[in-house]
């Protein structure tokens, strides 16, 4: 979903004439499809009683509120990045950030899980996703991309390691992982807002929205995805939800750039090596030695 995502906000981007407007117009969607929801289910309505109370008495301290924001970078990112780069090339930016990232707050106890081990197969683990980020910037990649557009999807990935932490930790407090969606989708959609104010100000309007309705499910996407992430990080730790997250994007990935290719994407050899060795680092980082 997340990659499918990318390319579709990557291309309300260049529509637009700017990818920080896309962000904003796909957290919109998002944030209204969640309202309606949360609306109209009792078990929406009583977690957001307890989201406010627990506001109120501030056992929910505010940075727990603040997961959107960095959703906000990442779709932005695929605004400004992921219809140039590829959705892989751009993936595996993130997968660099999610997985260094990850591997840190797992380890010092930040997400919902608590304190998480680091064992040498999630070391070991993390490090092949890290290969895989390297068999991506061979060939031509570097000379073809802007250093600036191979840097923010790496910045993006640290974001979503601390957001799916953060969710996690929220939806906990308020048993609704739904709410936790809720609450990451309107800081996301304020932030961008807020930035996309000064993108009009600096760079002038954007162009007029297109008529595609396609163009506008991204944020649908991201609902899901926000949603499942806030529900299975308690069970799996920040480091193993990202890596099956990546190994998802990849693959979707490889599909979406051979069917739709882009100028700066890596060349196919080097899409089906990061397919392979992303699959490898989940299973290295899954699976249990026995004694």
């Amino acid at each position: 979903m997340t990659a499918i995502q990318a390319r579709i906000n990557g291309v309300l981007g260049i529509r637009l004439g700017d990818g920080i407007v896309a962000g904003l117009v796909s957290f919109a969607v998002g944030t209204a499809v969640l309202a309606v929801i949360v609306a109209s289910l009792p078990s929406g309505r009583a977690g957001m009683v307890r989201l406010v109370r627990g506001v109120r008495a501030r056992t929910i301290p505010p940075w727990m509120l603040l997961g959107g924001a960095c959703g906000a970078l990442t779709v932005s990112t695929q605004g400004l990045t992921a219809a140039v780069l590829g959705v892989s090339l751009f993936t595996v930016g993130v997968v660099a950030g999610q997985t260094l990232h990850g591997l840190v707050l797992d380890r010092i106890g930040f997400g919902p899980a608590g304190v998480v081990a680091v064992t040498m197969g999630r070391v070991a683990g993390a490090a092949l996703a890290l290969v895989a980020v390297g068999v991506s910037l061979g060939g031509d990649v570097l000379r073809t991309a802007p250093l600036w557009m191979l840097v923010l999807p790496f910045a993006a990935g640290v974001g979503i390691a601390w957001q799916q932490a953060v969710n996690g930790r929220l939806a906990q407090r308020v048993s609704s992982p739904m709410v936790a969606t809720m609450t990451s989708f309107i800081a996301g959609t304020v932030v961008l807002a807020v930035a996309a104010a000064i993108s009009v100000v600096s760079q002038g309007a954007p162009h007029g929205l297109p008529a595609e309705p396609w163009l506008y499910t991204g944020g649908f996407l991201g609902v899901v995805y926000i949603f499942l992430g806030a529900f299975l990080v308690a069970h799996t730790g920040v480091l193993l939800l990202g890596l099956g997250s990546v190994l998802g994007q990849l693959v979707a990935a490889v599909a979406i750039d051979l069917i739709w290719p882009t100028e700066a994407g890596p060349a196919t050899w080097q899409i089906v090596t990061m397919v392979v060795i992303a699959a490898a680092s989940v299973l290295v980082a899954v699976v249990r030695r026995r004694r």
